[in-house]
């Protein structure tokens, strides 16, 4: 990818997203309603058991957890959310994913349009971009953190596809269904992942100058700044000078 790695991108704005703790809580809970509408244990229920470790490792406390849980169950009323995929593009021709979990599809689907047009980008036909992605397990763990031979060997025999070093760091991916086993065995050795998390793959990545770089994170923020949008996914790539730069405007 050019010398530098669009996984550390994503890391860096994960970093910035990640301390509004407030609307943070808001999207893990409505993540965990989701997840159990389909099974409230946490063992029978991949989905679930996901979103309640994404939770914990985001700090959320323990009741908020419950409480998210037991309104997914019905057992204390909740409401009723629909899963969403929105597509499109952004400055410079970047594919952009927004998954969404809404009460109201009109009201969204009018919110998230009038973000991509403020911020130069189209909203999408479904499917004008999800092609371009595969659904995986992705970690991230600095180098000095264990010697490459020995990640590759825990990591594959824990059920992980590849193992990569990119720019003074390893990054690990597996199939979905592999997440949890990879995650034990990362964590089992003492590894502390800078990312950890299911997202989406892309095939190829679009390299931004400083100009480009700066709109698309900035559609990016807008977009992630909306309660319904749970994530978003793209396959922008800023080099690592420009990306300084930027952070250290900010």
């Amino acid at each position: 990818m050019a010398g530098h790695s669009h996984w550390a991108n994503i890391a860096h704005k994960k970093g910035r997203a990640d301390k509004v703790r407030g609307k943070l809580f808001g999207k893990l809970s409505r993540a965990i309603i989701v997840a159990a509408q389909r099974g409230g244990d946490p063992d029978m229920n991949l989905a679930l058991r996901y979103a309640i470790d994404k939770a914990r490792k985001n700090s959320m406390p323990r009741d908020n957890i419950e409480r998210a849980i037991k309104k997914g169950t019905g057992e204390s009323g909740g409401v009723a959310y629909e899963e969403l995929l929105y597509e499109g593009y952004g400055p410079a021709g970047v594919a952009i994913m927004c998954d969404i979990l809404t009460d109201n599809r009109n009201r969204t689907a009018s919110e998230v349009r009038k973000i991509f047009e403020v911020r130069n980008g189209n909203l999408g036909a479904t499917g004008c971009v999800s092609w371009m992605f595969e659904r995986k397990g992705i970690f991230i763990i600095p180098a000095e953190s264990i010697e490459e031979e020995a990640l590759m060997d825990l990591a594959l025999e824990a059920g992980a596809d590849d193992v990569k070093t990119v720019e003074g760091n390893y990054e690990v991916y597996c199939q979905v269904d592999d997440f949890q086993a990879v995650e034990k065995a990362i964590e089992a050795a003492g590894l502390k992942p800078t990312l950890a998390e299911i997202s989406r793959i892309p095939s190829d990545t679009v390299d931004l100058d400083a100009n480009d770089a700066v709109k698309v994170l900035k559609l990016i923020d807008s977009l992630e700044e909306n309660d319904d949008i749970q994530s978003v996914t793209s396959n922008f790539n800023i080099p690592d000078e420009i990306m300084e730069q930027i952070a250290a405007e900010a």
